[in-house]
């Protein structure tokens, strides 16, 4: 069994409540398949005909054999649904404090940003025992983010971002695909998460090829995009201050109320006129075909480290 294992190796803090959820499953599905084969079975041969002029006798029905098999698979279902529901809660919000990556998948390539600034392709560094929350979007087409060892899958959309998280529990390197077919050279779209102690993952960031963070890449975009002669620190400019707004609720002209995350941001860059701030003008620019995936993704986060900050207060005898 071990030249022939039964599943990928369990690399991942959910890993292993993925597989006891699909297990019961399987045995639940194999259970019920033998019980309904043999009944069939053996009323095959208990009340097979045994003469031409043979004739069954009419059967009434049971009501206590009609709840017992109403009740059974009811809860069954209901355990199922309760037990993956909490199981899908439980991974689909990530830890606070979970180290933050840019991916952008492309055909037929994955590209990775670390937040310090080291880029990598088709290979994801990541250190042993941290919560690593992958911010996800797409050049052209949709892909898919799966990593088998991990048990995490995600779609990858373009024009939209997805999140996944995940913390490594081995050391090691471990297979990444795209598992939704891309094009001509899908089954070419593969790379390696490779999972490192947390001090030889500090050694692999040291000797990395020196760049600036992404919050840095990302304030040169937007002064060099001209974002600040309307967006005003102090927030009497044109356009509202970005001081403290990322991850906080954000009132429409509409009357709605949106979250400030990285779809918003995005949007708002993207198509500023689909979502007005309350008390501002419809006049910011669209930069859509202005900016590359990766650009957009350090402005985004170049905002959300802005979103730490505090709001300044407006200078006496500005409106």
């Amino acid at each position: 069994m071990q030249s022939f294992p039964f599943q990928p190796e369990q690399a991942s803090s959910i890993a292993k409540s993925v597989d006891q959820l699909y297990l019961f499953l399987t045995a639940v599905t194999l259970f019920f398949t033998a019980l309904i084969f043999s009944i069939i079975f053996y009323f095959m041969v208990k009340y097979r005909r045994r003469s031409p002029n043979e004739r069954p006798k009419a059967i009434e029905g049971s009501f206590p054999l009609e709840v017992l098999w109403t009740a059974i698979p009811t809860l069954i279902v209901a355990l199922i649904f309760v037990w993956s529901s909490v199981l899908y809660f439980r991974n689909a919000e990530p830890p606070k404090g979970a180290m933050e990556i840019f991916v952008t998948g492309k055909q037929w390539m994955w590209k990775v940003e670390h937040p310090e600034g080291q880029r990598e392709i088709n290979e994801l560094h990541v250190p042993l025992g941290r919560p690593v929350k992958l911010t996800m979007t797409s050049e052209d087409v949709i892909h898919d983010f799966f990593v088998p060892a991990f048990r995490v899958k995600k779609d990858v959309l373009p024009g939209r971002y997805t999140t996944l998280w995940f913390e490594a529990t081995k050391v090691g390197t471990f297979h990444l695909f795209c598992a939704q077919y891309c094009g001509a050279f899908h089954a070419g779209m593969i790379g390696s998460i490779i999972v490192q102690e947390p001090d030889e993952y500090e050694r692999w960031l040291a000797g990395g090829a020196p760049g600036e963070s992404v919050e840095q890449a990302g304030e040169k975009v937007f002064q060099a995009s001209g974002c600040p002669t309307c967006h005003v620190a102090d927030g009497t400019g044109l356009g509202p201050s970005l001081l403290g707004v990322y991850g906080n609720p954000v009132k429409l002209t509409t009357g709605e109320t949106v979250a400030a995350d990285d779809a918003y941001m995005r949007e708002s860059i993207l198509l500023p006129k689909a979502k007005i701030v309350l008390g501002y003008s419809p006049i910011m620019p669209s930069f859509q075909g202005q900016m590359t995936d990766e650009q957009l993704n350090n402005v985004i986060a170049y905002l959300r480290a802005l979103g730490k900050a505090q709001p300044k207060p407006k200078e006496e005898g500005k409106q």
